[in-house]
């Protein structure tokens, strides 16, 4: 049985998008079945309208299916993306988060692995803060969190050990090596996830 890997995310302008793309595939070289889903745009039209970029990004959807609920029931392991907004995730995507409740009553979250990334338009506009708001809710469902560490030589000159992440200064997309640190990851997110899935089968 391969490993299932769901990668949701919220994405206004394609940052975050690419970010979750190049996740999934690191995680589909490790093997795993991945779905990649978004999340529902809930921002007014004019404020969308205020950002050439974002309209850009909205009017070229959709991009992804929306995620759904059984797709975190399906999901042996996940990863979570958004922009940061003030030092947390996008409201987009904790509007998404905020109606699990009944599968974390029910005890279908726990033991999951669970990792996050994000983007930024500063070099200090809050993205540690993001993934680390976006993990407590990981810490509430009782999932295992899997940061991206500095195992991989290539991290300790590009990596967030929080989770991936890239600065868009003046609108860039985001580069090699920040895809590159992103494809680790989902890597990684895919085999730690494999080892728990087999252990958990086993000892069910």
């Amino acid at each position: 049985m391969s490993t299932r890997i769901l990668v949701v995310f919220y994405s206004a302008t394609g940052n975050t998008a690419e970010l979750a793309s190049s996740l999934a595939e690191g995680a589909r070289d490790a093997g795993a079945e991945v779905r990649l889903r978004t999340v529902a745009e809930t921002a007014p039209a004019a404020a969308i309208a205020t950002n050439p970029r974002w309209q850009a990004y909205v009017d070229a959807g959709p991009h992804a299916e929306l995620a759904t609920l059984e797709d975190l029931t399906w999901a042996d392991g996940l990863a979570v993306g958004s922009p940061t907004r003030f030092g947390g995730p996008a409201a987009q995507l904790k509007a998404f988060l905020d109606t699990t409740g009944g599968l974390w009553a029910q005890g279908k979250l726990a033991d999951k692995v669970a990792t996050s990334f994000t983007t930024a338009s500063t070099a200090h506009g809050g993205l540690e803060s993001t993934l680390l708001a976006i993990n407590n809710i990981f810490y509430h469902w009782g999932a295992i969190v899997i940061p991206l560490g500095y195992a991989h030589p290539q991290l300790m000159d590009t990596g967030n050990p929080y989770g991936g992440s890239f600065v868009s200064r003046k609108s860039a997309s985001p580069d090699k090596e920040a895809l590159g640190a992103l494809r680790i990851q989902g890597h990684r997110l895919a085999t730690i996830t494999g080892y728990v899935a087999a252990g958990l089968r086993t000892a069910g």
